[in-house]
């Protein structure tokens, strides 16, 4: 196939006040909130990231993954529970075209952090910056995550075989 897509959702609840869990998102630490429950670092973009390449590569979601490298093997850091699927889809010959984040809460306010997040995740994932596009929305407060009850993400991500990206450079 030239082309795949992958579309990965995640969610997390708030941690409580007494567990001093920082808030990660997109491999960033957001200051002056509570952090997410999971086992991990309970990075919801992340782990929605995961997901997306998951499907790409024909894996199943993080929850088959997380354990083991979070309970077995002690690593709660959401980064590198990305580096195997990327290593396959590398393995695979396609490369990621494009990455689309919507976020869904009602705290943090996602748009001060929006850059920094970006660049976060161009970095992890080996891209420009460009190529990540966030957004975020409070839901209308329809759901418990536009309550403040925890974060949702949704991730979107393209890939192409590099042969195909070989043929349309050779048309520039």
């Amino acid at each position: 196939m030239p082309f795949r897509v992958g579309l990965g959702q995640d969610s997390h609840r708030f941690s409580h006040v007494h567990e001093k869990k920082p808030l990660m998102l997109g491999g960033i630490k957001v200051e002056g909130h509570l952090g997410l429950k999971g086992n991990s670092d309970a990075d919801v973009i992340l782990h929605a990231l995961f997901n997306s390449l998951a499907q790409i590569i024909g894996w199943k979601s993080i929850g088959s993954h997380a354990d083991k490298l979070c309970k077995e093997d002690g690593i709660t850091d959401s980064k590198e529970y990305l580096k195997e699927p990327l290593k396959k889809l590398k393995e695979m010959d396609y490369e990621i075209t494009t990455v689309g984040i919507t976020i869904e809460c009602r705290k943090p306010k996602i748009d001060p952090v929006s850059d920094e997040i970006r660049k976060s995740i161009a970095k992890i994932l080996g891209i420009e910056e460009d190529q990540v596009g966030i957004i975020a929305t409070t839901g209308e407060r329809l759901t418990s995550f536009g309550k403040g009850e925890g974060i949702q993400v949704f991730a979107v991500i393209t890939a192409i075989h590099k042969s195909i990206k070989k043929i349309t450079e050779k048309k520039k």
